[in-house]
């Protein structure tokens, strides 16, 4: 069970759990998802607020394990509606969390956030770092983790938490890619302005303690990160423990410079408007991921920063979905 399949994130998930042998079953209410991206088994619509619904999905399917992306996550509508994504967020994963132990399906591989760790700047962090959320976005995926550990402590619940921040890329077959309605990141955005679909690329914020005055992220490419969830999945179903796993690659980049190669990629310029900060914003994030390389085996072979421009350039030319 796929909660968020018909997203950018979990619509990649849901092929890569086809390719290794799953079926997987979106689980969506289409708010901000794609049914168009629902490609690769059964949909069905639903809210996470809707326990009888997800009790009659659990009861139809009966599936060996849940994969949870459905979130709100804009860091900056976090700041101004709190309340908002701690009702959904938190709420509807207490709902789903409880839903699944009542099914009896007891492996659970959720999607949280390296904002959960907030504005630790010159560090590069691990699943050890302390974790101080400067959002309520981040806020709400911490405590979704400290469920998770609460349900296992009392009912059993393995899980497997990965912790990331920008990802970025397409698939490279062009079958599902990263679209959302508004758009909020950073590379469609800056293609869009690329490609003449907005008048130009706002950098927000250009003021920060960085070598060139704009935030640092870690960039990870979709299909390497889905990769993990699929491993993960397996850790699981291998009866190994609960295990929180950052994914990035150690490296961050800068707004400019990914406008920089991004100039590179698709030979044309970037127009560019300079804004003030947003609220919420940490000046460097950047997620090392040893632990899943030795543990899980994890490679990401696609996370640099060329092929994931490159995979998202060509998405972008193919077109979208139609909500």
């Amino acid at each position: 069970m796929v909660t968020g399949g018909a997203g950018y994130i979990g619509a990649h998930a849901c092929k890569a759990l086809r390719k290794a042998g799953f079926v997987p079953v979106t689980y969506d209410n289409l708010v901000t998802g794609w049914q168009d991206a629902v490609k690769f088994g059964p949909f069905e619509k639903g809210d996470l607020l809707d326990r009888t619904r997800l009790d009659e999905v659990f009861a139809k399917y009966e599936p060996v394990a849940v994969m949870h992306f459905a979130a709100l996550s804009q860091v900056g509508e976090s700041m101004s509606q709190p309340g908002r994504y701690w009702r959904n967020n938190v709420g509807g994963s207490l709902n789903l969390i409880e839903a699944a132990v009542d099914a009896a399906c007891m492996n659970f591989v959720f999607s949280s956030t390296c904002a959960t760790y907030g504005d630790q700047d010159n560090v590069v962090l691990d699943e050890n770092s302390d974790q101080y959320p400067i959002n309520a976005y981040g806020a709400s995926k911490r405590a979704i983790e400290d469920i998770l550990r609460d349900f296992e402590a009392a009912h059993g619940l393995r899980h497997v938490i990965y912790r990331y921040f920008n990802v970025a890329g397409a698939d490279p077959e062009g079958e599902v890619g990263e679209f959302h309605q508004p758009e909020t990141h950073l590379i469609p955005l800056m293609l869009d302005a690329i490609d003449g679909k907005r008048d130009a690329l706002t950098i927000f914020g250009t003021d920060y303690d960085t070598p060139d005055g704009t935030c640092i992220r870690d960039y990870v490419h979709v299909c390497d990160l889905v990769d993990a969830h699929v491993l993960g999945l397996k850790w699981l179903q291998d009866g190994k423990g609960s295990r929180v796993f950052n994914l990035g690659t150690g490296c961050g980049f800068s707004v400019r410079e990914v406008i920089d190669q991004s100039r590179a990629v698709t030979n044309r310029a970037v127009p560019i408007n300079e804004g003030a900060r947003r609220a919420g914003d940490a000046t460097k994030l950047v997620s090392g991921s040893s632990r899943a390389k030795a543990e899980l085996g994890w490679k990401p072979d696609r996370s640099n920063l060329n092929t994931m421009i490159a995979d998202a350039w060509r998405w972008h030319q193919t077109g979208h979905f139609d909500k």
